[in-house]
């Protein structure tokens, strides 16, 4: 296991107004309305979710970044866990357009919204229980979800993940080093149930048994 920052850049080049996130509305009703993962959450107001989740581009780089670490073969079957749209998933099969990729979310909206070209890859479900066998995909990996679930589903994530891997896995959640970024983290936060500092995650990835790689995303 190691720490590989592949959306760091990506993350920091938005900018967040973390007073107004509390002031500006009802933060509770926001984060109720967000935990139902349907439009509002993904297309909707800023203050419900991501203020309109269109496909831009911008994950280019992750896939290109992940493809060379990992270095993937031209053929690589790769699953993405809590993957939206889909956005991430299509730059995959545009760095390898043979690879067979295949993704799972919880949000009936963002599937039927998908990416078309990767749409039919695309399953409902939740990660605690992922419906692929043993060792079925080269690089398994989850971007922006995990820290999304409760404690017991986020161990039987984590464990899935490991499961369904061959190779390479990769999880990046939100997280914190310090009060100001554990301050702006639940001030931003909508949907986070999982509230762990770097330590605790890295403790949990240890004793869940996970032998992949893992991120962190801060709100600094």
């Amino acid at each position: 296991m190691a720490y590989v920052d592949f959306v760091t850049r990506l993350h920091k080049a938005t900018a967040r107004d973390y007073l107004g996130r509390v002031n500006a509305h009802d933060k509770a009703a926001c984060a109720e309305i967000a935990g139902r993962w349907d439009r509002d959450y993904w297309d909707g107001e800023r203050h419900l979710g991501y203020g309109g989740y269109r496909y831009d581009g911008r994950w280019r780089p992750v896939a290109e970044a992940m493809v060379r670490h990992y270095q993937l073969a031209e053929d690589a079957r790769i699953l993405d866990v809590g993957c939206g749209k889909g956005f991430l998933l299509y730059e995959f099969t545009q760095v390898l357009p043979r690879a067979t990729v295949a993704g799972i979310d919880i949000s009936r909206y963002a599937l039927d919204h998908a990416k078309e070209e990767v749409r039919p890859h695309l399953v409902l479900g939740t990660a605690a229980q992922l419906p692929w066998e043993d060792r079925s995909f080269d690089l398994v990996f989850s971007i922006n979800a995990l820290h999304n679930l409760f404690n017991d589903e986020l161990w039987s994530a984590i464990r899935e993940i490991e499961r369904v891997g061959r190779q390479a896995k990769h999880i990046t959640v939100e997280s914190y080093r310090n009060e100001r970024e554990k301050v702006n983290l639940l001030y931003w936060q909508l949907t986070c149930r999982a509230f762990l500092a770097t330590r605790e995650w890295e403790w949990l990835f240890e004793h869940a048994g996970y032998t992949g790689d893992w991120g962190f995303i801060f709100f600094e």
